[in-house]
């Protein structure tokens, strides 16, 4: 079954449902302000911890605000990917709300390493066929989405499109020549849409946090605003 709303294709996302999104995050402990490492070595002043989606109620509210978003993008899609280990327990989620709105897809996941008995090879789930949807948390590097798309591709179908709960909208890193890590003009997201050319559906961005400090007052929260939008002015892409 494809999902198609006859909606616009994937772009920024929905103002609206991105602030209830943002709120929840801050509310459920999955998004969190201070200083923190990213895998880029970078001191993030924020974290979304996408495994604190850590009970029945916050993992089907997220399946709602991934749904809610798709619905919103227009993105058309055959079959849902989780790849593992985040992408699995989120994708399914999302299979399940689509199920409950009357759209029922076939889902799939890989397993990191492959199994040599019982049905054997690293997929498990639907077969891979037509267009997949690729579901995940955050898209830092875009590792885990090149991984899917191989697995896909190998399986014969096409990858078509990705949904994430946060776009950072921050440079990506790359080594170069010399074994130096170095910034690059284009984020994980940028270089899916336009090398790999995938749609690409979030939930929510960096911009869309500002936009939520921006509308809460207080001392701590105008700190944060303060190192976030800092952040972005030397990370941040266009």
């Amino acid at each position: 079954m494809v999902l198609d709303t006859g909606a616009a294709h994937a772009g920024a996302p929905d103002a609206a449902l991105a602030q209830e999104f943002v709120q929840f995050c801050v509310d459920a402990g999955v998004l969190r302000f201070g200083e923190f490492k990213t895998k880029a070595g970078r001191l993030s002043p924020y974290f979304f911890n996408a495994g604190l989606f850590d009970d029945g109620a916050k993992l089907a509210r997220l399946a709602q605000f991934y749904a809610k978003a798709l619905i919103a993008s227009g993105v058309e899609f055959d079959m849902i990917f989780g790849p593992a280990y985040k992408g699995i327990p989120l994708g399914a989620a999302l299979a399940i709300e689509l199920s409950r709105l009357g759209l029922n897809v076939p889902f799939a996941y890989n397993r990191k390493e492959a199994k040599a008995h019982g049905e054997g090879g690293t997929l498990v789930g639907a077969p891979l066929q037509g267009r997949v949807l690729i579901v995940d948390d955050v898209m830092s590097a875009g590792t885990a989405a090149r991984e899917s798309i191989a697995l896909i591709r190998a399986a014969g179908a096409t990858p078509h499109a990705v949904a994430i709960a946060l776009d950072r909208q921050e440079k990506a890193t790359e080594v170069g020549p010399d074994g130096l890590v170095r910034d690059v003009d284009h984020s994980a997201v940028q270089y899916v849409q336009r090398q790999l050319g995938l749609q690409v559906c979030a939930i929510a961005t960096l911009a869309d946090l500002l936009q939520y400090l921006n509308a809460h007052t207080g001392a701590e929260l105008d700190a944060h605003r303060q190192r976030v939008q800092a952040y972005r002015l030397r990370y941040g892409v266009n």
